[in-house]
């Protein structure tokens, strides 16, 4: 478990499902961007199915305060050779948009990729229209690495440009500054 002030990252197991699923329904307008619309239930199934059957390491992201379910990310395609992963799959519901969970969650992932699995570079990877996330990703601070045209077929075959991003080694003691000085700024801590 990663903790913070305000979330906490659990391992995704089963027994999330059910409050994910629920968090899900609750917050459509979370997945307008998202591979797949998991406020549908068999989109949902198959989400965590795979969560729970691959390789990756994701995590359900908890509200410290109120113990309730805001959503998911995840460390995924670690690539151990090359000391690379990429943090993705991230979803929250809209109640928490704006509130430093997001941040918060970056920040501990962050930290344990550069600081427990000693990678030397964490991607991200976004919709390149969507200006919400890839305003945050810069806002990390995270370098913008280009656009990759044509890169995937979401939502049932429509196409998406993604938008890369990353975080390597060199940079992180100035990205964890960063991140550490907007969480105290905002009151979170970090």
């Amino acid at each position: 478990m990663l903790e913070g002030t305000i979330v906490a990252l659990e391992p995704l197991a089963a027994r999330h499902g059910d409050e994910l699923a629920a968090a899900a329904v609750s917050s459509p307008e979370s997945f307008r961007w998202f591979t797949s619309d998991l406020s549908r239930p068999e989109h949902f199934a198959a989400w965590l199915a795979r969560a729970l059957d691959g390789t990756d390491l994701p995590f359900a992201t908890r509200d410290r305060a109120a113990g309730t379910l805001l959503g998911s990310s995840w460390l995924m395609t670690h690539v151990p050779e090359h000391r690379r992963i990429e943090i993705g799959n991230t979803w929250l519901v809209s109640r928490a948009w704006g509130t430093g969970a997001n941040t918060e969650a970056k920040y501990l992932m962050l930290e344990h990729a550069f600081e427990v699995l000693g990678v030397r570079r964490v991607e991200f990877k976004t919709d390149a229209l969507n200006a919400r996330s890839c305003a945050a990703l810069a806002a990390l601070p995270a370098r913008f690495e280009g656009v990759h045209r044509r890169h995937m077929l979401v939502r049932g075959g429509e196409n998406r440009d993604s938008a890369w991003y990353s975080v390597v080694d060199e940079e992180w003691p100035e990205v964890r500054a960063a991140l550490r000085a907007r969480l105290h700024a905002d009151g979170i801590g970090g």
